[in-house]
Parts: C-alpha cells; structure tokens; sequence
C-alpha cells in the first residue's frame, strides 16, 4: 500500500520543518490535514487525511481513507517548499525505508487506516526551526510517485503543513469589536452631556477606526490567492461584513432558503468524508481553499436538481467570499442571509437601547437621581437624535450590505434573496444619497445667506441630530466630501463582489480606487482638524500599501513564491501594529470623554467656528455664552426659542411652508429670527432732526436721539419713539422707503452681526 510510504514521506517532512524550541511549556507539533491530487488522472486519491508530528516523542500519527491504482515498484520525488523557499528536495526508496505494503505497492481501497510510528532522532535534529513557531505557516510538501523502471509519474500528492499556530483569533475580533462600539457609545453619551466637540472627535476617529477594520475585511474577500497569514489576519476582521457563526442562526437561514426555493449547500455537513486544504499551487495553480471528497455537494438554485457527483475524487474551489464563509463554518448559501440579519440586529438593539436611556433618563430626573438639565436635549427631542443614529447605523453597514447584496445578485440562491438584497442595497443608497443631498441644500442656503455653511448647519438641532452624521466629522466648508466618500465605498464593493471570478480585476481596480481617494484626502485634507486629518490620511496610506501588496499576491508580476510569502508577513506586522496604534489612540480619546470632567478641554476650538452656532435647550452657563445666544437672536423675555421641536418646521427641511417667516424685503428668516418677539429695526436718528443744521454750518457731537449704548438701540429704548407718529405720518410702516431705510441702517441683522458677519 502506498499509505505507509506516503505517510512517511509526510513525516519526514514534517520533522524538516520543526526544530526551534520554545522556552515554553506549549506543545510543539506540526500537522496536515488534507492530501490532495497534484496532478490528472493520480493513481492516488486521499477522502480523508490526518497527520501530526509531535518532535518531544519523536512520532507520527496518521489516519486516511483513500483508494489506491499503483502497483509494483515505485519510487517517491518528495519536495518540501516553505514561504515559496525549496527547503528540500529528495528521492525516497520505500524498499530501503523497510515500509510494509509499499515494496511493491497493491491495489486496494484504504479506510480509517490509522497509524503511529516513530520518527529517527537524525531526522528531527535536522529540522529548519525558524518556521516552527511563526504562525500560519506557509509550508507544502509534495510528492510526486514514480515508476522505479520508466521514471514515469503515476501519482501526485501534495498536503499543506500547519504548526498549529494562527493569527486567526476569536480574542482579537472580540477585542476589536468592543474597542469600536465602546468609542461609538462614548461620542453619544459625551454628546449628550454637552460635550459636542469631544463627541464629534470620538465618533470621527470611531467610524474611522471601523472604515479601517471593514477595509481589512474586504482584503480578505478578495478572490486573491491570498498567504495563510494574510487570510487569517483579515479573518479577525470579517464580523464588521456580518460574517458570524451562531448554531441556530445558521439553521433559521438553511430553512428559509428551502422555503423560498433555494438549495442550501452541504459542503461543511460532509466534512467528515472530506479533507480541508489551503492549498498553495505552483506557477499554473492558484492557492486556494479546496475540499475534496465530499459524497453530495448541492449546487446553487441556479443549477437546481443539479449535484455534484459521489465520486470521492470530487472537488470543489472555494474562494473570495465563500472562502471567507467556509473559514467561518457558514455555508456559501447563507453568507448572504447571515450578514442581513446580523445588520438588523444590530439597528434593532441599538433603537431598544436608545428608548431605553431615554426612558432611564426621565425616570432618573424624576427620581431625582438627576439634574433636571441632565440629557436635556436628549430627552425633549429623542426621537430626532435616534433618526440620526439610525442614518448613522446605515452609513456604517452601507460597506457590508454593497458587498453581499451585490455578490447575492450574481449567486441567485433563491428568489427571495435577490429580492432582499435589491431592496437592502437600494434603500440603503437612496437614503444615503438623498441625505447627501439634502446636507448639500442646506449648506448652499446657508452659504446664500450667511456667507458660512457652519450657519445653519450647526445651528438648526434638528438639521445638526439628523443630518449630522454626514459631515461633523468633516470641516464646515468641506461639508460635501461624504458624497465623494460614499462613491469611494460603493466602487470598492462593486469590485469585492462583482469581480468574484478575477483576483486581478479586483486587485488592479482597488489600487486605483485606494490612489485617487488617498491623493484626494491629503490635498484636500476635508476632516475638521490637523489631528483628525493626519488620523484618516495615514489609514488611507495603509489601505494603499495593502491593495499594493494585494496585486502581488496575484503574482502578475511572476516573482518567486519566497518573495509573496515574506510580503504576506510584512502585510501582517504593518497591519497589526497600525492597528494596535489606531486602537490605543481610540481608547485613549474614549476614556477622555467618559472620565474628564470637562474633556472639550483637549480639543481646539474649530476653525470653522461651529461651536459658536451649535444651540442647545439646555440653561446657557456662562456670560459669554448668553452674549452669543442674543447675537444669534436666540433669546427672548419669554426663554429660549432656538430649537425647533417639530421636525416638518425645521428650516433643514426646506418647506418652508409651515410658519415661514419673512423680512420686510421679503427675505426668509431663519427659525431663531422668525421666532424671536423682537420689534422691527428703528433708526438710531432721530427724523426730527435735519441732518444740516439751518444756517448752513455742520453739527458737532452726538445727534439729539442718539443711544450711545447699543444695548438700548436693540432693546428699542430710543428717544426717537417721541417722534414715531410724526415718522410714521410721512413714511408708512409698509411704504418702499420706509422697508428701504429699514434695509439699509440694518445691513446686518443683530444674529449676524453678533456672530461676525458684519462685513
């Protein structure tokens, strides 16, 4: 039989490939399990392969099913290639390795055979341990069998080789998971307490941090032929796309696909008749995931009633997305399904927890846990801020849903998938781009008539808690740059999901997309800050660097394999410590928020002077605060009148029909002059009074009427009320000069003059 000389030739590998020893107690090994076909028409085929060499004991354990044609004398060509290196390379006579049932070899079926035997202390003394304790080892021993006499080749076989180590851990999904939402949480809360600044700081550098994780997951997407490395490093990464196993999840979309349909796939069901592979080809073979020897694989509800044959030499290629799927134990058939619905759990606990708070704060401030101005703005218009935080939740998702709803679309596993992933990828769009658009309106009125797109931007809370989520993060007068970072995800995700069949479409598409958006942000630099700019551009950097290290791994430019294999350790170290780094800034900023008392203290001011128009319904503080308030107009005798409680009067609706008011040129006011009880502009001279005196000499000092305080003059106090029915009697209030002098001794209004827009 062919099995023991194959295992040997296994194990001899194996022990050339683990000698570094760790000053650990972690046991060492290092094990294949898959033996696959290198070649048409091999006399061998392998269902089922487990090898493990443990070098403290010296021995191999070997458990394989497979069928064998060869007989006779044979000879085995063995190759060991680590990191594209041709470690070693050696002929192996099973007649001088004394291996029963290999000299001659017979023809027969192999079943469960399992096997442990020892492994020569000469042999593992020579192993190369640098690859020993490196994880996702990139290690392939292949073995081509030979006929002793012709030399020719009846069988080829080829096993991946594993050291049991991988970067592909739950702790660090997790840790990563925790450190986005905590950060996200902190920016509601923070802003909530007032803190704006802080909160827009902390959300920017949140949704950046999650932009960075969903683009490492896209890398893994890609139907690259990635390194093991690489493809267990964006692995951690693939619960920001929704790809997350849950036992019974997986059952809900197994039936929903039968009852609409559909054919779900059995490829992991029969995983105990088949071996797993990340295979690694030489030149004409990519590396792909293959598994083989599965007895029924169902086709996808394009190909109903059509099945895989039985045979056990039966193959399938999984890669890209279904790669990502099947490395998570997720059928290729509810990747799509599982991501929908991990989406909309997430609005879902997010709209229970929002109405949660809310009810926990108003019980809080009548028990008197609270301050009554505690979460104020919160609590008196709730339902707006949650409107914004679910438009927020969208653009999150937006990346994820583009990519399986697309990819759903070229898979049709059932009728009312494609209708859902329609509906999710087109509602989701219309909605980001009509709030793109309805934040493009706003900020050109506003630049129409207060020469400042901050204006009403900042100043409506209803257009600032809906619309916000759009363009705080970005300066006022960059405000337009998410219409340019939306179009950026979407071409990415066409590319993920649509170029499915070429890794080197996909490749060479996101080099180009990753340059023009890099080479954007760093001209433009449209984030509110230098800190936060120089946050975004060295992500936009590294994303570059990756989808450049992605169009290698294509191997379009025929490098030899050491040279993929040691880029696909760089790819990790850069990524892994960039990531780190990101996420200590992250924490750092979050912990800020949570435990400073005041944390706007960390942050400047913004240049675009937002903070000077963000109102709030909660009591102003301080005496400067109260002076900007009655610059802006925003106070009156009977309290605060800025907020617009009632979303369809918000002045970022841009209806303008219910209570608009208009000034006497019959120019619309903004809500917090429409809704001051102010009394119209007066003259600061007095109409009695000729300018010229009647002798025909100038008048010196101070004109009889007029206030030397403009307090008095914006209170109205003016000597010249003795003389207003004389005024009135030669200029009515509604005449054109009487709207003209108005016009022209107020050229300002008293908010904008307040605010700096007097000249």
């Amino acid at each position: 039989m062919r099995l023991p000389f194959s295992s040997r030739a296994i194990c001899l590998v194996l022990a050339a490939m683990s000698s570094v020893v760790y000053q650990s107690t972690a046991l060492r090994m290092i094990e294949s399990k898959s033996l696959n076909p290198c070649q048409d028409n091999s006399s061998f085929t392998a269902t089922l392969f487990n090898v493990v060499f443990t070098p403290h004991n010296r021995s191999v354990t070997i458990d394989i099913t497979g069928v064998s044609s060869i007989s006779g004398y044979v000879k085995a060509e063995l190759d060991v290639i680590v990191y594209g290196y041709n470690a070693i390379k050696t002929t192996l006579d099973p007649c001088d390795l004394d291996l029963a049932g290999m000299c001659p070899m017979n023809i027969g079926q192999l079943k469960n055979q399992k096997l442990n035997f020892p492994v020569s202390a000469d042999v593992v003394s020579k192993i190369p341990g640098i690859f020993y304790g490196v994880p996702d080892l990139d290690g392939l021993v292949r073995i081509y069998i030979r006929d002793t006499q012709t030399s020719v080749s009846k069988a080829c076989i080829e096993a991946e080789l594993s050291n049991g180590k991988t970067v592909d851990q739950k702790g660090v999904g997790w840790s990563t998971a925790v450190v986005a939402g905590l950060a996200l949480v902190a920016s509601a809360v923070t802003s909530g307490l007032g803190h704006s600044n802080t909160a827009a700081h902390v959300a920017a550098n949140a949704l950046s941090l999650f932009g960075y994780f969903q683009a490492q997951a896209l890398i893994g997407m890609t139907a690259v032929s990635l390194p093991p490395i690489v493809m267990s490093w964006t692995q951690n990464f693939q619960w920001t796309m929704g790809i997350i196993r849950v036992e019974f999840l997986q059952d809900i979309c197994t039936w929903y696909q039968r009852a609409t349909g559909g054919t779900p796939a059995t490829l992991l069901s029969n995983l105990h008749d088949a071996s797993v592979e990340v295979q690694k080809r030489s030149l004409d073979f990519a590396r792909t995931t293959v598994v083989q020897g599965f007895h029924e694989l169902a086709k996808r509800s394009s190909d109903v009633g059509a099945t895989a044959a039985s045979s056990p030499t039966t193959s399938v290629v999984v890669q890209g997305i279904e790669r990502v799927g099947f490395r998570a134990r997720i059928e290729s058939t509810n990747i799509f399904l599982t991501g929908v619905i991990f989406f909309m759990i997430f609005v879902t606990f997010t709209t229970a927890a929002v109405a949660l708070f809310k009810a926990f704060c108003e019980g809080a401030v009548r028990a008197g846990w609270f301050k009554g101005d505690k979460f104020e703005d919160f609590r008196k218009g709730w339902k707006i801020v949650l409107k914004g935080i679910l438009f927020r939740l969208v653009l999150i998702g937006f990346p994820q849903m583009t990519v399986l709803c697309l990819w759903e679309l070229t898979k049709r596993d059932s009728a009312a998938q494609v209708i859902l992933a329609l509906f999710f990828f087109l509602s989701m769009l219309g909605s980001l781009a009509w709030a793109s658009l309805k934040v493009f309106r706003i900020a050109q009125r506003s630049v129409a008539m207060h020469k400042n797109p901050a204006y009403i931007l900042y100043s409506d809370p209803t257009a600032l808690n809906k619309w916000g989520f759009l363009y705080v993060q970005f300066r006022a007068t960059a405000y337009y740059f998410i219409i340019p970072v939306l179009l950026y995800i979407l071409v990415k995700g066409i590319f993920v999901a649509l170029a499915q069949s070429s890794g080197v479409a996909q490749a060479v598409g996101l080099v180009i997309v990753e340059a023009v958006f890099l080479i954007g942000v760093s001209i433009l630099r449209p984030w509110m800050d230098k800190k936060t700019n120089a946050f975004n551009i060295a992500i936009a950097a590294i994303n570059m660097l990756n989808v450049i290290f992605l169009l290698v791994f294509t191997s379009v430019f025929n490098q030899p394999g050491i040279v993929t294999a040691v880029m696909g350790v760089i790819f990790f170290g850069v990524n892994a410590a960039f990531a780190i780094i990101l996420i200590l800034m992250v924490l750092f900023a979050t912990g800020w928020a949570i435990f400073s008392k005041n944390p706007d203290t960390r942050y400047q001011p913004m240049r675009d002077d937002r903070g000077s128009f963000i109102k709030s319904q909660s009591q102003l503080n301080t005496e400067l605060d109260a002076l900007g308030a009655t610059a802006r107009g925003d106070m009156t005798q009977t309290g605060y009148k800025g907020r617009i409680s009632d979303d369809e009067d918000s002045y970022s609706s841009g209806s303008g029909k219910h209570g608009q008011t208009y000034d006497p040129l019959g120019v619309p006011l903004p809500p917090s002059t429409a809704n001051s009880h102010r009394s119209p502009p007066r003259s600061p001279i007095d109409p009695n009074m000729p300018f010229l005196p009647s002798d025909g000499t100038p008048r010196h000092g101070t004109p009889t009427g007029y206030s030397d305080s403009p307090r008095g003059m914006y209170n109205g106090h003016n000597d010249s009320s003795r003389n207003q029915s004389y005024s009135q009697f030669n200029h009515p209030p509604g005449s054109a000069h009487s709207q003209g002098r108005n016009r022209q001794q107020n050229n300002g209004s008293p908010w904008q003059r307040g605010a700096g827009y007097d000249h």
